[in-house]
């Protein structure tokens, strides 16, 4: 490699940090405003409309200034499909009313990033509808049945549908089967998930960009919020799992991954390194020489940034 190669991929490095870093400001810039009202109020009742009619008018000026945009842009679809795609351009045109997609659009679309990881799970989810400010979702397959469903439901499904449409009211879910039947709102089963012990956890989530480096084929560890996590990346998709294996309750450092004899390309199980236990690394970490599982950790792609969920009690 030469001088020049190594400047350049500094000069890359450094880029891709600047671009991370204005991401972390823009994501945050709704408290520090909120922040900096509050301390506007020490000046007074007074001060703190007059600061307040200040934000309104700048906002109606960059709102302006946005409909202006998609108005000579109306004819390139194109173009404006991908200001819809940007979460930071898309943000600002919800909160204007400028978004050029109906809710219904924004909600199917929010399902297909988090598809991904339901699969994993063996399940998938449905849109029903949108009406009233109520978004209904059929869960379906073996998701609905999996212990940690209500916690996929709570970090991956709640979270994509309410960033994409976040006019919405509440969260109705349905099972597909008429048997098991159930309707409930987001609000009741997510006090169900908050109160569910510490092997059922509920969480937060973590930014963890490193996963990115991650090589087909190649098993990682990770601390993530001081939980040990084990990351895989299997073809182009990735997977987490905590650093545990149930079969001889010792940590899996040092797992690799194999295709067993006679699968499809995509196969992929984790063997344990102590006790030589396999699991199926790209389905919930389903044990395929014994009974139990390894516990998935939702990996997905939140405002631009690979994060994982946490259980609480671990992030403070």
């Amino acid at each position: 490699m030469t001088v020049d190669d190594r400047q350049g991929d500094h000069e890359d490095t450094a880029s891709t940090d600047t671009a991370l870093d204005d991401e972390t400001r823009w994501r945050t810039a709704g408290e520090r405003i909120e922040t900096l009202l509050d301390a506007s109020a020490a000046g007074g009742a007074v001060a703190r409309e007059r600061a307040e009619q200040l934000v309104r008018e700048v906002a109606e000026l960059y709102g302006a200034g946005l409909q202006r945009v998609l108005r000579l842009l109306d004819a390139d679809s194109a173009a404006i499909d991908r200001l819809a795609r940007d979460d930071l351009v898309a943000s600002l045109l919800l909160v204007h009313g400028l978004h050029p997609h109906d809710v219904h659009t924004r909600v199917r679309t929010a399902l297909d990033t988090v598809r991904p990881y339901l699969g994993s799970h063996g399940g998938d989810v449905a849109l029903l509808g949108v009406a009233d400010g109520v978004v209904r979702l059929e869960l379906s397959g073996s998701c609905k049945t999996c212990p940690s469903s209500s916690v996929t439901l709570e970090l991956a499904v709640e979270d994509a549908v309410r960033a994409a449409a976040p006019e919405i009211v509440s969260i109705e879910v349905a099972a597909a089967q008429a048997e098991s039947a159930s309707l409930f709102s987001a609000d009741s089963l997510f006090s169900r998930v908050h109160a569910t012990p510490p092997d059922q956890p509920a969480g937060s989530w973590v930014a963890v960009p490193e996963l990115a480096e991650l090589q087909p084929g190649e098993v990682g560890g990770f601390s993530i919020a001081g939980l040990v996590v084990l990351a895989c990346r299997v073809g182009d998709n990735l997977f987490a799992y905590r650093d545990h294996c149930p079969a001889c309750d010792n940590s899996l450092a040092g797992a690799a991954l194999h295709r067993r004899m006679g699968h499809p390309v995509g196969d992929a199980v984790l063997r344990c390194p102590t006790c030589h236990a396999h699991f199926d690394a790209v389905h919930a970490g389903a044990r395929v020489d014994g009974d139990g599982h390894l516990e998935p950790l939702p990996v997905l792609v939140r405002s631009g940034e690979l994060s994982v969920a946490v259980p609480v009690g671990v992030r403070g």
